[in-house]
C-alpha cells in the first residue's frame, strides 16, 4: 500500500503542474477575451507563485506539528476549487484571487509532499524529489496539449479548468484512503537513529540555508518568468501557432522528466557544483531562444533542454538541498523556506518580464531575465558549505 500512496502522491503533483500550466499557453486567447494588457497577462500567469509563497512558512509550521496527510489532502481541495473558479472570473481583480487561491494550496501540498518524503526517503532525498518531478513534468507536457485541444473542441478555453479541477478533487478523495500514514508520518530521527548533527547549525535559518534562499528566489523569477511568457513570445514574435506554441511548452515539461537523473546525481555529487552548472546551463539557452531567432525545430530543442536544466536538476536539487542544510526535525521548516523563497518574487516575475519586454524587446528581456540573473544564483551558492549538511560523511 505504500507503493499505491506513492504513486498517488506523484498524480496529485502531476495534477498540480496541470493547473498551473494550463494557463500560459490559454493566454493569448484569454486576453482577447478581456481585453487584458501583456503586463495583466504575464502577471496572471505567474502570480498564483505568489499564492504558493503565503503558504509555504505557514505550512512548514504546521507540517511540524500536524498530521502531513491532512495538509496534503487539504491542500489538493484548495487548489482545485480555485481551479474550478478561475473560468467564472469576470476581470482582472476576480481572476487573480482565484490564481493565488488555487497557488495557496499548490504551495501547501508541495511542502506537504517534499517534507513527508523527505523524511520516508532519507538517504535517497534527491531521487525521490526526482521522482515527485517527474510526475510534475509530465503534468507540464500533456496540460498544454489538452488544454489547447479542448479550447479547440469546445471552442472555449474555460474546458481544461474544468476538467483539471475535477481530477483533484477525485484525487483528493481517493488520497483520503490510498495515503498511508505510513508513508507520510515517518521521523527522520527514527529513519537515522544513530547520527548526530552538533557539527550543524542550531537554526535552521543558517548561512546554507539562507545562501540556498536566495539561489532559490532568483531560479524562481528566472524560470517563472520564461515559462509564463514562452508561448506568448512564441506567437507574437516567432508567430507560432497555438499548436506549435503548446507543443513547444509540451517538450519543457519532457525535458523536465530527466528530473529523475538530476535528483540521482544530486544524491551523488557535490550538489553545490551540480546547481552552479545548472544555472550556467540555463543562461547559455536563454540566448539561444531569444538571440538566435532559431528555427521551429531547434527552438523545440532549446525548450526541451531548459525543461531539463530549469525543471529536471535545478528544482529537485535546490528543494533536497534546502533540506539538508537543517537538522533532521526541522525538514518541515526547509521545506516551507523552500515554497516561500522560489515561489515568493516568482509571482511578479511575468510582470517583470512583460515590463522589460514593453521597455526593450524581447531579445533584450530575455537576456536580461534568464541569461544575466542567474549569475546572481551563482554567486549566492559560493556561500553554500556542503560539508555541513546533514548528509554529510562523518
Amino acid at each position: 500500500m505504500i507503493g499505491t500512496g506513492f504513486l498517488l502522491v506523484v498524480l496529485s503533483y502531476m495534477v498540480n503542474a496541470m493547473d498551473r500550466q494550463v494557463f500560459p499557453p490559454l493566454l493569448p486567447n484569454i486576453r482577447q477575451e478581456y481585453g487584458f494588457s501583456l503586463e495583466q497577462g504575464g502577471l496572471l500567469a505567474t502570480n498564483f507563485t505568489l499564492g504558493m509563497a503565503l503558504a509555504g512558512l505557514p505550512a512548514g509550521y504546521l507540517l511540524d506539528r500536524f498530521r502531513r496527510k491532512t495538509v496534503l489532502v487539504t491542500s489538493i481541495v484548495v487548489y482545485s476549487l480555485g481551479t474550478l473558479a478561475t473560468p467564472l472570473a469576470t476581470g482582472f481583480a476576480d481572476m487573480t484571487l482565484y490564481r493565488v487561491v488555487s497557488g495557496f494550496g499548490e504551495g501547501m501540498q508541495s511542502a506537504a509532499i517534499f517534507a513527508a518524503l523527505g523524511a520516508f526517503f532519507v538517504q535517497r532525498r534527491g531521487f525521490a524529489f526526482g521522482v515527485i518531478g517527474l510526475g510534475y513534468s509530465v503534468g507540464v507536457f500533456i496540460a498544454p496539449l489538452i488544454g489547447v485541444r479542448l479550447m479547440s473542441l469546445h471552442g472555449t478555453w474555460h474546458s481544461p479548468f474544468y476538467l483539471f479541477g475535477t481530477a483533484g478533487l477525485l484525487i483528493a478523495a481517493a488520497s483520503l484512503f490510498l495515503v498511508k500514514t505510513g508513508l507520510t508520518e515517518r521521523a527522520v530521527e527514527k529513519a537515522v537513529p544513530t547520527r548526530t548533527y552538533d557539527y550543524m547549525p542550531a537554526s535552521a535559518y543558517n548561512r546554507n540555508s539562507l545562501s540556498l534562499a536566495v539561489h532559490s528566489v532568483v531560479s524562481g523569477v528566472a524560470i517563472y518568468g520564461f515559462l509564463g511568457l514562452y508561448p506568448t513570445f512564441l506567437i507574437t514574435s516567432l508567430h507560432y501557432s497555438a499548436e506549435q506554441a503548446a507543443l513547444a511548452m509540451s517538450l519543457l515539461g519532457f525535458g523536465g522528466m530527466l528530473g529523475v537523473v538530476g535528483g540521482w546525481l544530486g544524491d551523488r555529487v557535490n550538489q553545490r557544483s551540480l546547481l552552479v552548472l545548472s544555472l550556467l546551463a540555463v543562461s547559455a539557452i536563454g540566448v539561444g531562444i531569444y538571440e538566435t531567432h532559431a528555427g521551429v525545430g531547434l527552438q523545440y530543442v532549446l525548450a526541451f533542454l531548459m525543461g531539463a536544466f530549469g525543471l529536471g536538476f535545478i528544482y529537485p536539487n535546490t528543494n533536497s538541498a534546502m533540506q539538508r542544510a537543517v537538522r533532521p526535525e526541522q525538514i518541515g521548516r526547509a521545506s516551507g523556506l523552500f515554497v516561500t523563497s522560489y515561489y515568493g518574487t516568482a509571482a511578479f516575475s511575468g510582470l517583470l518580464f512583460a515590463a522589460l519586454v514593453d521597455s526593450f524587446g524581447w531579445s533584450r528581456a530575455g537576456l536580461i531575465q534568464v541569461t544575466f540573473l542567474p549569475m546572481v544564483g551563482v554567486a549566492a551558492l559560493a556561500f553554500v558549505r556542503p560539508s555541513q549538511f546533514n548528509n554529510a560523511e562523518s
